[in-house]
This record gives structure tokens, sequence and C-alpha cells, in this order.
């Protein structure tokens, strides 16, 4: 099933330079910026720079440079921040909606760092 993309949704905009943001981190193939309501101390949304809705449609239409290029800017992120247990820090959780049952809120893939305190258990059950 193909893809639709709007090229109208807000963060196609920010791409645009239509709506301005808080830049972490810009690429070639992604850009990373704070989130504008956090739901943690470090927030940071970090999106292709080309019209994907989610991570399958990144990783099934992109090229090995698109790919290769977005997984490095959420390294990069996760670096300049100092987020990473390995390094002797607190760890991070990355959160990437999909399609209705992902409550997806905006139609283009975004990957969520988040970090700073304890983030709780992911899912719980009904």
């Amino acid at each position: 099933m193909p893809y639709s993309y709007d090229e109208q949704n807000i963060f196609a905009k920010i791409l645009r330079s239509e709506i301005p943001n808080e830049t972490v981190l810009e690429t070639e193939f992604a850009l990373a910026f704070n989130d504008i309501a956090p739901q943690a101390p470090v927030h940071v949304l970090v999106i292709p720079k080309g019209p994907y809705v989610c991570y399958d449609h990144l990783l099934s239409e992109g090229s090995s440079e698109e790919i290769l290029g977005f997984n490095n800017a959420i390294l990069q992120v996760i670096q300049k921040l100092e987020l990473s247990p390995m390094d002797g820090n607190s760890g991070y959780r990355i959160i990437s909606n999909a399609g209705v049952y992902g409550v997806q809120d905006v139609p283009h893939l975004h990957m969520h760092i988040l970090s700073g305190r304890s983030l709780g258990r992911m899912i719980e059950k009904d």
C-alpha cells in the first residue's frame, strides 16, 4: 500500500522554515529540535528531511544514504546531549508512533528522544 504524505504537516513546514524551531542538530538528511511540549527534561524530535510518514516508509522507500543519515543523526543527538548509559549517563528512550494504533499525531516520521528523569514503564496492561 502506498504512503500518502501531507506536504502541509507541521514538520514539513518546519523543514521549509515556515515555522521556527529550536534546533539541536541539523544534517544533510535530518533535523533535530526541542519539542514544544516536552514530556521530560530532555525531549528532542528527530525528523528526516525526506517526505516519509513512518519508520517503515523510510526503510522501504528511502535510499541507503537517507536511512543511514537519519539513524546517524539520532546517534549524534544522543552523543551531543551526553545521554548514553555506555558513557556513564542515565540513559534515554526513543519512541516513534505510527498510524492510528500507534497514536501518530503528525504524519511525518519523527523519533522522540526523551531523558532527564525516570520515564517509568512504557505500556501498562489494560
